[in-house]
């Protein structure tokens, strides 16, 4: 970088000087020239400015901002595209190039989707063959989901156990590349089901967290197209397309519209057919609470 900044200047420079009235990087002068017309030094070369030398000076300075200017942008660029691990080794984008890193072990790794920073996430490496970044696991009623908007955008749980990963998280994994979206289901009597989507994506908080869909295939029907192209919607920010607010009715969070087929963040009721609970209506054509959700993601050329 120290080099390439040099060259540049000393190019700059050059230029600058061959448009000035007649100088030379050696120039045949007198003592009474030197006394009145300074010599500048690029990487310990020097140049003679002649009688343009306050001109050449203001120039050369202002190349040397922005020399110093262009230095530190690559310098920042470099940071935010290396990931680096503390033992040099690059950080994995997703589950996916962890699972063909040789790590095919479920369980939590960190991960940098887009050079922006690492997170850490859970790692489903056996279902379907693996791979899966899991955003959204519920199971037994311990992480209370009835929550806000910002804890929704950050995240929130135990990547152990339940937990929501967070919309930012979400977006940045499904911004940059194309993934399609796995949903498992279970029962309470230990039933179990599926349902997959040939691409999801969550847009930016600009965007309202809007969801991005594309064309199911499963054993647990289709719950989730109703909601698709739909912004998200928490207790204290309704962007619904019903008068009331969906979230707050159905106790949840979610893409709703008028309201839902699908209330995977609603309340755990073990069962209980009410759509205030944990739903996905057609699997068995009804609001029973499920036992146990998963939501996860892979890159489509997995």
């Amino acid at each position: 970088m120290k080099y390439l900044c040099e060259v540049l200047l000393f190019c700059f420079f050059v230029t600058a000087l061959s448009n000035s009235t007649k100088l030379s990087s050696k120039p045949a002068r007198t003592d009474n020239d030197t006394k009145h017309h300074p010599h500048f030094g690029v990487n310990n070369n020097y140049f003679y400015a002649g009688p343009n030398s306050k001109k050449i000076e203001n120039m050369f300075s202002n190349i040397q901002q922005q020399l110093t200017k262009l230095e530190q942008e690559i310098r920042n660029i470099k940071k935010n595209q290396t990931c680096q691990k503390q033992d040099g080794k690059a950080v994995n984008k997703n589950c996916a190039e962890v699972y063909k890193s040789g790590d095919k072990i479920s369980g939590v790794y960190k991960i940098d989707p887009d050079g922006l920073g690492e997170f850490e996430v859970f790692c489903d490496q056996t279902t379907a063959g693996g791979g899966w970044t899991v955003f959204q696991k519920r199971y037994g009623g311990a992480v209370d989901f009835f929550r806000g908007w910002n804890v929704y955008k950050q995240g929130f749980g135990n990547l152990n156990g339940e937990f929501w990963l967070g919309l930012d998280k979400i977006h940045r994994l499904t911004a940059r590349s194309s993934n399609k979206l796995r949903v498992d289901l279970e029962d309470l009597h230990g039933k179990t089901a599926f349902a997959e989507y040939s691409s999801f994506s969550v847009a930016s908080e600009r965007a309202k967290y809007l969801l991005g869909l594309g064309v199911y295939s499963g054993t647990a029907g289709d719950s989730l197209s109703y909601h698709r192209g739909l912004p998200f919607t928490t207790k204290d920010r309704d962007n619904d397309a019903d008068s009331r607010n969906c979230a707050s009715m159905y106790t949840g969070a979610w893409w709703y519209k008028n309201c839902h087929f699908s209330n995977l963040n609603g309340l755990y009721m073990n069962n209980k057919n009410d759509g205030k609970g944990m739903a996905w209506y057609h699997w068995k054509k009804n609001y029973k609470s499920v036992k146990r959700s998963e939501m996860k993601i892979r890159p489509k050329d997995f």
